[in-house]
């Protein structure tokens, strides 16, 4: 264990792609009021080091609602949407021209980047998503990445920036994901609490079965130690291994000092748009399949066609990402329909060649192309 842990440390390290992700409680005051601004020249005076390095960061900076609650003249974060939003359209911008002014001083550009989970799953979107970071690394800049809190709705919400950043970190083929956050390591009980000891490597999921995770412990941010352990997850899934640790320890666990917790990666088994649709995606219905269907769909990985579905739920428009179910209702695999709900329930049971002669060429297709469907 501990040459295994030292081995991801220093594989992290030397890592020549990094996403970094920093919280709300590493940025602001310690009443969330405001940016903490010798925090965020901290954290970019580590970045820049690595990019004189000729490594290249991306950076997934929460703090933009946080940034917000002062100016509005609230007191706390808000917890409806419309006001979050509110919040992150004035704090986006503070928080944005602080990077700017502290990677100046380096001789650093940043690149504003902001994404829904809606803009990175849809086919063209998720191209573009990818095509734009990629140039963006090209040309030397520092993409700062955040959720586009302003105008991203409940359903199309990633939910917390962890979650996006090991998103990210697949979508660019980062070598390391590394969690900033105001705790310095995962432990198996809450830290505050006598007897909680330090976590220093999450080899398998199993390693997790004895931690008590709880949520998050500030009152300016979204996520919390369990969103931090679903992200490494998520990465650990496209083969990146992840770091987790406090900003103050940061530069020592770069260096491969036995600071925070690293998290193995597995072998990556998905396509990476098809991890996206597995993870950054809230279906908006349900589809529930025959049995034969579902032998297609899981075994001999078939595009989902009209004659196996037996029963569709919610209200979904066509390209929206739906749950596919078998006949007990359980969820198989997730994927972007083709038909809106209120189309589908003439076309149940039916062959694609009978509607076709029946209704038209058009509809002689599948309800969820293969390339659009991951199995769950």
């Amino acid at each position: 264990m501990p040459d295994t842990a030292a081995r991801l440390r220093r594989t992290v390290g030397a890592g020549q792609r990094l996403v970094v992700k920093v919280g709300s409680s590493s940025l602001t005051s310690a009443d969330g009021g405001h940016l903490d601004h010798g925090a965020l020249s901290a954290l970019v005076d580590v970045l820049a080091t690595r990019r004189a390095q000729g490594r290249q960061v991306v950076l997934v900076s929460s703090g933009a609602i946080a940034a917000g609650i002062g100016p509005l003249g609230l007191s706390r974060r808000p917890t409806d949407l419309a006001t979050q939003q509110a919040a992150a359209s004035v704090g986006q911008g503070a928080l944005v021209a602080a990077y700017q002014a502290a990677f100046s001083a380096h001789g650093l550009t940043v690149g504003q980047v902001l994404l829904t989970a809606d803009d990175v799953t849809r086919r063209a979107h998720y191209t573009n998503a990818r095509r734009t970071l990629e140039r963006l690394l090209e040309l030397g800049i520092v993409p700062i990445v955040n959720e586009n809190d302003t105008v991203a709705t409940q359903e199309i919400r990633f939910g917390d920036n962890d979650r996006l950043a090991a998103l990210v970190a697949d979508l660019v083929g980062a070598d390391a994901l590394v969690l900033l956050t105001d705790v310095d390591s995962l432990y198996d009980g809450p830290p505050s609490q006598g007897g909680s000891r330090r976590v220093p490597l999450v080899e398998t999921v199993a390693d997790l079965d004895a931690v008590r995770i709880g949520g998050t412990g500030s009152s300016v941010g979204s996520g919390g130690m369990v969103t931090k352990v679903e992200a490494a997850g998520i990465a650990g899934a496209a083969g990146i291994p992840t770091l987790l640790t406090r900003l103050a320890d940061v530069t020592g666990a770069l260096a491969g000092e036995d600071r925070g917790t690293v998290f193995a990666p597995a072998a990556a088994t998905r396509a990476s748009r098809k991890r996206w649709l597995a993870h950054a995606t809230t279906a908006r219905g349900r589809l529930v399949l025959d049995e034969g269907a579902v032998a297609a769909v899981t075994h001999r990985r078939k595009s989902l066609l009209p004659a196996g579905i037996v029963g569709v739920e919610g209200a979904f428009a066509a390209g929206d990402p739906v749950d596919v179910c078998d006949p007990e209702g359980a969820v198989i695999a997730r994927g972007l329909v083709n038909y809106a709900a209120s189309e589908l329930p003439r076309l149940l049971g039916r062959s694609t060649r009978d509607l076709a002669r029946d209704l038209g060429p058009e509809y002689e297709r599948e309800v969820i192309h293969r390339d659009d469907l991951v199995v769950l």
